[in-house]
């Protein structure tokens, strides 16, 4: 093997810059002290596998030594493919599925991939033929984000041939195939919640819903459901929310005007803070009246008046686990092994306590 040296200055560029400047090393420079080709070198970065292992090694050392460092722009000009994901996603402004593009674009740069974004339209069932073209290169890799009904659609619809994995908001039963899919419980997560404010003395707990990708009645309604059919207490009909403030104001005027109804579960912490204000203009005191609870652990639940008690779920971190499991099934002999997310936490603020008549 040739010993690596100092990769030389041309004496062109010697008279242009100051010398103590240092030059970075080009895959060019890796090439000729390895004594192979750029396209080799390429390969090897890239992962091709048609490359010899006794070349691979050597390349992988001079690598090492000259301390280069492959980018995206060293692959284009070296004619080696720029690797990159597009993310199919509805709704790029909702709180769960900005997160998760969040995560899938801080691994997918961690692992010198390129992201790009599809939008999919709302109310349009797009053809098998029509999802495959999504991609910005054809035969690209995709993920598609798959919290909401536009979403779970495309994800159904991908062929099973592509590379592809998804965030849903829980793996569809059935399915016939094994592409990966990152999701969070959030099922046992609303059965926690609602656990918690039966423990605070409310004789039942109402739901206000978020529409659900998957079925008629989401997971988390169905968390909530369990609890109370577990618990032995009246399980009351989940009213229909949407997912905008708005929306949960309008849904909670008729249901906040009942006092009968004390603990009231929102499918998310945007549903709650219309329920907030609802409450107040009812004569509701929150908590001691009515508490209130969200979902999700947006921003500005802890600034709400009073502060929201809500579940914090870990999006960043799904839409990071989402796209190892993306890199591990495009290369699994050297992607890492995908992150992991955290489980749901309960954050317990201001606006739930003990049922009407109860201290603690």
């Amino acid at each position: 093997m040739q010993e690596s040296a100092p990769v030389p200055v041309p004496d062109a560029k010697s008279s242009q810059e100051p010398a103590d400047r240092p030059r970075s090393v080009s895959i060019w420079d890796v090439a000729k002290v390895a004594g192979v080709s750029h396209q080799t070198v390429s390969r090897v970065v890239n992962g091709n596998p048609k490359v010899r292992q006794s070349t691979r090694d050597r390349v992988l050392q001079v690598i090492e030594e000259m301390g280069y460092k492959p980018n995206r722009l060293a692959r284009a000009l070296a004619g080696g493919p720029v690797r990159s994901v597009t993310v199919l996603t509805s709704d790029t402004t909702l709180y769960g599925a900005s997160l998760a593009l969040r995560g899938i674009e801080e691994a997918a740069r961690a692992a010198d991939f390129t992201v790009a974004i599809s939008v999919l339209d709302e109310d349009a069932a797009e053809s098998p033929n029509e999802v495959a073209s999504r991609p910005a290169r054809p035969g690209e890799p995709v993920l598609v984000i798959a919290f909401n009904a536009p979403g779970a659609r495309a994800w159904q619809t991908l062929s099973a041939e592509f590379p592809a994995a998804a965030v849903v908001e829980r793996p569809e039963e059935g399915r016939g195939d094994d592409r990966p899919v990152a999701w969070i419980d959030d099922r046992s997560a609303a059965a926690q919640a609602t656990r918690y404010l039966l423990g605070l003395g409310h004789r039942t707990v109402h739901y206000m819903a978020i529409p659900s990708s998957t079925t008629r009645i989401g997971q988390r309604a169905c968390g909530w459901r369990e609890a109370l059919a577990d618990a032995g207490r009246p399980v009351p009909e989940p009213v229909e929310g949407g997912w905008s403030p708005r929306s949960g104001y309008l849904a909670a005027r008729a249901l906040v005007a009942d006092p009968e109804v004390t603990a009231l579960l929102c499918g998310n912490d945007d549903l709650a803070l219309g329920v907030l204000r609802a409450a107040r203009e009812a004569g509701r005191d929150v908590p001691g009246d009515l508490s209130v609870m969200g979902f999700d652990d947006v921003p500005h639940a802890a600034f709400a008046h009073p502060a929201l008690t809500t579940v914090r779920l870990d999006f960043d971190g799904l839409g990071r686990g989402a796209f190892g499991m993306l890199h591990r099934l495009l290369d699994p002999q050297n992607a890492p092994a995908p992150a992991l997310w955290a489980e749901p936490e309960l954050i317990v603020r201001d606006s739930t306590g003990p049922a009407p008549g109860r201290t603690g």
